[in-house]
């Protein structure tokens, strides 16, 4: 028999946070700022989301400021920031069930029996679970972890080594922009011409190419591993050649066509769904169909949705105004800048914003 937690251990608080990645983190920031607390629950061991557990040296372009910033380093920068506001985790567990109760607050309870309780609840679960996709390749699970890697998490591992790795998205160009200054090779195979990530990316892959420090084979598809106890070369096919398969050696191959996502039991919360994804008004503050109930980052979809980090700390900020005034009902909220109230003196409750200073010019 399991005994769960009784109402007595009830985590509370203000709003109860699904999903510990990059968004997730950042909506205690902004909760902290009007003065809510934030609880997070997190099926993962530690904070960060797919940055820390599937590619902490991911290089990522796109965050403001930085032009090249590493997925777990900006993980830590971000749990740093909302370590201020003190929020509670839940870790190493699974948000499970949601009750709703007569006075309009949630309870969702994870897989290990924990209860938490909140007026709002923040779905900012990423892509879900999630399971790489696999390329058609009769033994390639057999050379898994002997060669055949489907997510990088340590570059270091590929120093010096020759390195093979196919697919056409981000990922892929990052990657072998990434590795092109470690590996003793790097060839990139993608099945056509065209490469579906950043432009920037393909002009920097297409660069280091002409410079002879990346290999660029297509339009071309791996279709056999060779190897005994470990993969020692791909068999990969032109478009031009089909009949003909070209043998390459390598010590590393690393498909990288995506994650197959699975939103797991959120799915039978009686929420919107839409291509695995789950649909809010983006025209006003990114709740579901279910009143309290908000949904930020890459678990959601609305027309014109792109799955950018930075698209999520938008969406985590107009979240947490719509909650404070869910929260504080016919309580006035006044937009403040954090350059003028500061932090702790963000709603002039704790200390004085400081004084501008002017300089009368004579």
């Amino acid at each position: 028999m399991r005994f769960l937690p009784s109402q007595e251990y009830m985590i509370k608080t203000d709003i109860l946070i699904i999903g510990a990645g990059p968004t997730g983190l950042f909506t205690v920031f902004e909760a902290g700022l009007l003065k809510l607390k934030c609880h997070l629950i997190d099926a993962l061991p530690q904070p960060g989301g797919q940055c820390s557990e599937i590619y902490p040296k991911k290089p990522i372009y796109d965050i403001p400021a930085y032009p090249e910033i590493l997925a777990g380093d900006l993980t830590e920068k971000l749990i740093e920031q909302s370590k201020q506001f003190e929020p509670g985790f839940t870790l190493g567990e699974r948000a499970e069930t949601i009750d709703k109760q007569e006075d309009g607050s949630f309870i969702v309870t994870t897989n290990k029996g924990t209860k938490h309780q909140a007026p709002i609840v923040a779905i900012a679960g990423g892509l879900g679970s999630f399971e790489p996709r696999k390329p058609p390749i009769h033994n390639i699970t057999d050379f898994e972890d002997k060669g055949v890697e489907y997510i990088i998490k340590e570059p270091e591992l590929y120093r010096n080594k020759n390195v093979v790795i196919a697919g056409g998205g981000d990922s892929a160009l990052d990657w072998s922009i990434f590795l092109s200054d470690v590996a003793s090779s790097v060839t990139l195979i993608h099945r056509r011409n065209e490469f579906r990530g950043a432009l920037d990316s393909v002009e920097k892959v297409q660069k280091l190419k002409n410079e002879g420090k990346i290999k660029l084979i297509t339009p071309a598809e791996v279709v056999g591993i060779v190897g005994d106890d470990k993969v020692d070369a791909i068999v990969y096919k032109t478009a031009d050649h089909i009949q003909k398969k070209v043998t390459l050696e390598t010590d590393h191959f690393i498909p990288l066509f995506g994650l197959s996502p699975k939103l797991g039991p959120i799915a039978n919360w009686g929420l919107e769904i839409e291509k695995n994804a789950i649909i809010v008004n983006n025209a006003l503050d990114y709740q579901t169909n279910i009143p309290g109930i908000f949904a930020i980052g890459d678990v959601n979809t609305y027309p014109g949705k792109l799955k950018l980090i930075l698209c999520g700390f938008h969406e985590a900020t107009l979240m947490c105004q719509a909650a404070y005034k869910i929260i504080n009902p016919g309580k006035r909220l006044v937009l403040k800048y954090t350059t003028v109230s500061g932090i702790d003196g963000f709603d002039g409750s704790r200390k004085e914003a400081p004084k501008a200073v002017i300089k009368k010019i004579e």
